[in-house]
């Protein structure tokens, strides 16, 4: 007989907030917060410790606000890198409970232990020894849910492990009818603000409510409200509400190639200028060309985004182009996405950019031109890109990224955005 399968879900409890605790055991009893340099524009919540949050302080919201709540608390800048070394160190114990582990974030991740039980006990033995060995080991403490399928995981962890003492909840197949569908819709995964509104106004207030919903009559609501291409989205909230997922916790699920290479930027002030927006363009432009260099992959699509800085007035556009040849050469790209960029932006002040290259293909192979440089281009960028790897992206950089319109020398410090 096939052995019931086990999936948990772990999440690390104040993630960068924790980590920065370990790291500074006599912070232990004080709130404590991680945010963004406030001079840059960037002063928003990334994590907050329990103490933090009991005085009101939440994620997302302004350093100055979180402040305003609490004065006394200890404001640490994000190290990603660090964040990214511990997030490693714990996916190894993980491993060292089961083979299939799926990374879903940094903080988060998907545990199959259906083979894992003749060697370490039930699944809440097994839970519980995860639990005591990443926090022996890292300091951090963590939360499991645990339940057959990846989507009940999540809500497993989401709904009850994360708020009751132990950490650890189990939902079963059979308690979903008592458990799950009693609670209000907002509460299911991937039912944000809208769509509960939305489920509100289609009589459908609780999780309950759209399980029980027989899937064709689903669609058809949801046609009504949405149009004939919700379909897709009926079938996802009809599988979600119902614990329906037979997805496999796969390793390497992020380890397969992208089907797009993209950069994108938040400015720390509005640019007005031309001039300004293009010593962006360019700099993006080469963060998404040397990447494609570095997979060994060129790209005949180039998208370009732009986004305002008033959130009431939206403006912005996001547009693509195909390329005459696949590239991944810095000034071609560069000059594509000028042209794109002219060609949509209507004058207002930018706040936010992206550059990205789709279409990718083997960067090995492509069209000779007589009447092009690639070739001296591409050897003179193995060079740059041999330094950058070396001695980081800030040992060579154009000069116009050391204007007053650069970021490319603040970005050379950081990962994600964050410093490093």
């Amino acid at each position: 007989m096939k052995p019931e399968r086990i999936v948990m879900l772990a999440d690390c409890q104040s993630f960068y907030a924790s980590v920065e605790k370990a790291s500074n055991p006599h912070l232990k009893d004080k709130p404590l917060v991680v945010a963004g340099d406030p001079e840059r524009r960037s002063g928003i919540i990334l994590a907050a410790c329990p103490l933090a949050k009991a005085k009101g302080i939440t994620t997302a919201e302004t350093l100055r606000t979180a402040l305003a709540k609490c004065p006394e608390i200890v404001i640490m800048r994000p190290r990603m890198q660090h964040y990214i070394d511990v997030s490693m160190q714990i996916t190894a114990i993980y491993r060292s409970f089961s083979d299939l582990v799926e990374p879903y974030s940094i903080d988060e991740q998907f545990i199959d232990v259906t083979g894992s039980q003749s060697l370490f006990g039930t699944p809440l033995q097994i839970a519980q020894s995860i639990q005591d060995k990443v926090r022996k080991e890292t300091g951090i403490y963590t939360r499991l849910g645990i339940s057959y399928s990846k989507v009940t995981a999540k809500m497993a962890c989401d709904l009850w492990a994360k708020k009751n003492d132990l950490g650890l909840f189990a939902l079963r197949k059979t308690d979903l009818s008592e458990k799950l569908w009693p609670l209000p819709v907002d509460k299911m995964f991937m039912a944000g603000s809208r769509m509960t509104a939305h489920f509100i106004t289609m009589g459908m207030p609780t999780i309950g409510h759209v399980a029980q919903t027989p899937l064709a009559k689903l669609k058809q609501i949801m046609r009504q409200k949405f149009g004939r291409n919700s379909d897709i989205n009926a079938e996802m909230y009809y599988r979600i509400a119902n614990g329906i997922d037979d997805s496999p916790v796969a390793p390497y699920t992020h380890e397969e190639p992208p089907k797009q290479v993209g950069h994108q930027m938040t400015l720390p002030r509005d640019y007005y200028k031309l001039e300004e927006i293009k010593v962006i363009l360019l700099e993006l432009s080469e963060l998404v060309c040397q990447r494609c260099r570095g997979m060994g992959v060129m790209g005949g699509v180039v998208s370009v985004g732009a986004m305002g800085a008033d959130y009431d007035k939206p403006t912005g556009f996001h547009r693509q182009s195909k390329m005459p040849d696949p590239t991944n050469v810095t000034n071609q790209v560069y000059d594509a996405v000028v042209r794109l960029f002219n060609e949509h932006w209507g004058r207002y002040p930018v706040r936010k950019l992206g550059v990205s290259l789709s279409q990718l293909s083997n960067g090995d192979q492509y069209q000779v031109s007589l009447f092009d440089n690639r070739e001296k281009y591409r050897a003179l960028e193995r060079a740059t890109d041999a330094l950058k790897q070396k001695y980081g992206n800030a040992v060579i950089m154009r000069a116009v990224s050391k204007t007053d319109a650069g970021q490319a020398v603040d970005r050379a410090g950081k990962i994600g955005g964050h410093y490093l």
